[in-house]
């Protein structure tokens, strides 16, 4: 159901889980709001521990997040409706939207950057929501999903997500960027019809903690 929360309980000698929270389900499709420091699929992944909590196979990874991104994550519920999500992500027929916060200021507005990844075609919609003289905050739409699409995107426009230390911000070390665990990249909104019932998957997944905390460091709302 929505909102449902997965709540797991360690032993005091075990290291803490964090829960995962169901934003969206039907019975073909459930999104989840990945935690950071989480593979999306293979050995140890929050696929896994999906799997193994329903003791069957499914379900499984539509697409991937990096290990530190937070936010929606579809997985399919059957062969059927992995197959057709599939074809759905080729197609770009699907609404995607991430939160970041950006090394510098971002010129006002919106933009559109179309670098190539890879010698593949790669579209990112660039909003500024907050800014100021030392990072800003942005919302990012993408129409494709190469690999780390808007970390490459988002530094090669000279604003490198704050927290990233393969894409650029190590570089710009400062005080507070020690503050930051990990990149400030959330996968914030996902939207698609349904290629199986034909209705709408939408959800929303609030931003994180680190996320609103390094919002208030550097001053951005």
């Amino acid at each position: 159901r929505m909102n449902d929360v997965i709540e797991i309980v360690p032993h005091d000698s075990r290291p803490t889980k964090v829960s995962i929270v169901t934003l969206y389900e039907d019975d073909d499709y459930i999104v989840v709001n990945k935690p950071a420091a989480t593979l999306s699929n293979g050995p140890r992944s929050l696929e896994e521990r999906l799997q193994r909590q329903a003791a069957s196979n499914w379900p499984c990874c539509v697409h991937r997040i990096d290990k530190d991104t937070t936010g929606c994550l579809l997985l399919a519920r059957h062969e059927e409706a992995l197959e057709k999500a599939m074809q759905v992500f080729k197609r770009h027929d699907i609404n995607k939207v991430y939160r970041a916060i950006v090394m510098g200021t971002v010129a006002p507005g919106e933009q559109t950057i179309r670098t190539p990844i890879g010698d593949e075609s790669a579209i990112s919609h660039v909003r500024v929501l907050d800014s100021n003289r030392e990072a800003s905050h942005v919302s990012v739409r993408i129409e494709t999903g190469r690999t780390h699409q808007i970390r490459k995107h988002l530094a090669g426009l000279g604003h490198p997500v704050i927290g990233d230390r393969q894409y650029g911000s190590r570089s710009k070390h400062s005080a507070k960027l020690t503050k930051v665990g990990r990149q400030m990249l959330h996968a914030y909104s996902l939207q698609l019809r349904n290629p199986v019932s034909g209705g709408m998957v939408r959800a929303k997944a609030p931003l994180p903690h680190d996320f609103r905390r390094t919002l208030r460091l550097y001053r951005l709302t």
